[in-house]
């Protein structure tokens, strides 16, 4: 399982020009799902986002988590994290989930990330989306639950 983790004062996603999910200050995460991932991968993911220390502390450091902040998460599920663009111009998805089992884990993720006491946001699942932001710092995080990064 992949994230791209982004520190932001604000952000929304838009679904059918409806927003159906949106945040001020914490953390937007792209979750992407590869087809050898388990439930456990879900849950690294999840205490990633909530216990990563990117939020800066009284002193200008970042050494505050996501709970520690009081912000929420606005995740969204993002296939394409698994695009292989190794050979060729057109990136290759033979690593990414079926769709069933990228929502279970993702649902799985979002269950997760909630029992830490998270606020939570999130776009629909499969659906086009329309993401907003306002990345502080610039702060972005990869994180992989196979440690590859």
């Amino acid at each position: 399982m992949r994230a791209v983790i982004q520190r932001v004062s604000r952000a929304r996603v838009v679904v059918e020009e409806k927003i159906t999910g949106a945040i001020e200050s914490g953390v937007v995460a792209l979750i992407g799902v590869g087809c050898e991932d388990t439930p456990a991968e879900a849950v690294y993911i999840a205490d990633k986002i909530a216990h990563l220390r990117i939020f800066e502390d009284d002193q200008g450091k970042m050494n505050r988590s996501l709970l520690e902040s009081g912000g929420a998460a606005l995740v969204i599920s993002q296939f394409t994290l698994y695009g292989d663009v190794r050979r060729g111009r057109r990136p290759g998805f033979d690593q990414a989930a079926t769709h069933e089992q990228a929502e279970a884990l993702y649902e799985d993720c979002l269950r997760a990330l909630r029992s830490h006491g998270v606020r939570v946001e999130t776009g629909v699942f499969r659906a086009q989306m329309s993401v907003e932001l306002t990345n502080e710092g610039p702060v972005t995080i990869l994180v992989d639950s196979a440690k590859l990064f």
